[in-house]
């Protein structure tokens, strides 16, 4: 499943009313760094905006940004988006924040690949989208 890096094609969201996006301007740095096309969607997104731009930019990879604690709410309204739009299983879906254990395994079962929480380090982030990027 790997991709090279100068195709992997990154959209970086933040979705909700959360507006801490300090994690995801670190990401869309070091994406860009380790060679990936980094989009990032801005704040304040709703799910619906996440999943149109995913689509239309036709993004490998989808890291949401999360933290304001509504992962359980807003992260299935993506995936079912991706799903509506027969996008769900072509797009490498993470998610960033703080994520409580128990709500991992609920993330995952709606098709999230992978969960990074703070201290996951840059390196780890990037490895994992070069080996995981869904091939084109």
């Amino acid at each position: 499943m790997t991709t090279t890096q100068g195709e992997i094609r990154c959209l970086v969201a933040k979705v909700g009313l959360d507006g801490h996006d300090r994690g995801a301007h670190v990401i869309a740095r070091a994406f860009r760094d380790a060679g990936f096309e980094v989009i990032y969607s801005g704040l304040h997104k709703a799910p619906e905006e996440i999943v149109q731009a995913a689509v239309q930019e036709d993004v490998d990879v989808l890291g949401i940004s999360i933290l304001s604690g509504a992962h359980d709410t807003l992260v299935p309204k993506v995936m079912n988006g991706l799903e509506e739009y027969d996008a769900k299983d072509d797009t490498l879906v993470l998610v960033g924040g703080v994520i409580p254990e128990e709500d991992r395994e609920g993330l995952k079962d709606e098709g999230v690949a992978a969960i990074f929480g703070p201290g996951t380090s840059i390196e780890e982030t990037v490895e994992y989208v070069r080996e995981n990027a869904p091939e084109r």
